[in-house]
């Protein structure tokens, strides 16, 4: 069965050792406001804790090595910037450095990436890299944002709302601000058509849903299913990358 390395921590004997073989773990987040009460490494927080876990568990039934790298805590937050506290890298450059990230592995042998992403902003800048390095790099590529884990439960993961509120209390707890009610906020909204305008996030505070409503016992509940669906499709990848 598999094991598991973390990239950062072994020296380059050891990652020449499996990195022909192994699926390489590399989560990306964002630096970014997430209203007044969440900190801004929320995202980065949440993927790297998710996919860090998720390894663990599924490291003694994957048929491979899983290499974890170190997580990318930088994202495609542009929209964010107007709020103060965001460092952004323009949907270009973020392309570029997960290009860069796969050109590193697979001149070194390596032959399987698998990117676990926790930010809304990176979703297409991941999908659009993952088919073209794939092509150039001869590299099987895999992507998945991590709330993806949880679709069955229809759960929208928002910003700073209740969701990453919850799970941020079980991550991060002693990062978490206090939070005060509000009304639900209006949102104009067009079936089916993504809206991209700082008009709506302003007027929405930066901040999406309820997050009074988070708790850290459903944060512990949201965490632990979304762990062990990624845990199953990592073993999964290992079986067909």
């Amino acid at each position: 069965m598999g094991a598991l390395l973390r990239w950062a921590e072994a020296d380059r004997a050891t990652v020449r050792g499996v990195l022909s073989e192994a699926l390489v773990l590399v989560s990306i987040g964002a630096t970014e406001q997430h209203g007044p009460h969440l900190p801004t490494g929320t995202d980065a927080f949440l993927a790297a804790a998710v996919c860090e876990r998720a390894a663990e568990i599924a490291a003694p039934q994957a048929e491979r090595a899983l290499l974890l790298a170190p997580p990318i805590p930088y994202g495609a937050s542009d929209h964010h910037l107007p709020f103060n506290g965001t460092l952004s890298l323009s949907a270009q450059t973020l392309l570029h450095v997960l290009d860069d990230l796969a050109r590193s592995i697979a001149v070194q042998g390596g032959k399987r990436m698998v990117v676990v992403n926790g930010h809304g902003g990176n979703v297409g800048v991941c999908h659009a890299f993952a088919g073209a390095a794939s092509t150039r790099h001869g590299l099987a590529v895999a992507h998945t944002d991590y709330w993806r884990a949880l679709e069955a439960e229809d759960i929208v993961p928002g910003h700073a709302g209740e969701f990453e509120t919850s799970m941020m209390l079980a991550v991060r707890g002693e990062l978490v601000q206090e939070r005060a009610n509000r009304e639900k906020p209006q949102q104009n909204r067009v079936s089916d058509v993504d809206i991209h305008s700082g008009q709506v996030w302003r007027e929405i505070d930066g901040y999406t849903d309820q997050p009074a409503l988070a708790t850290e016992s459903q944060g512990h509940r949201w965490f632990e299913r979304i762990t062990n669906g990624l845990a199953d499709r990592f073993v999964a990848l290992a079986k067909v990358l």
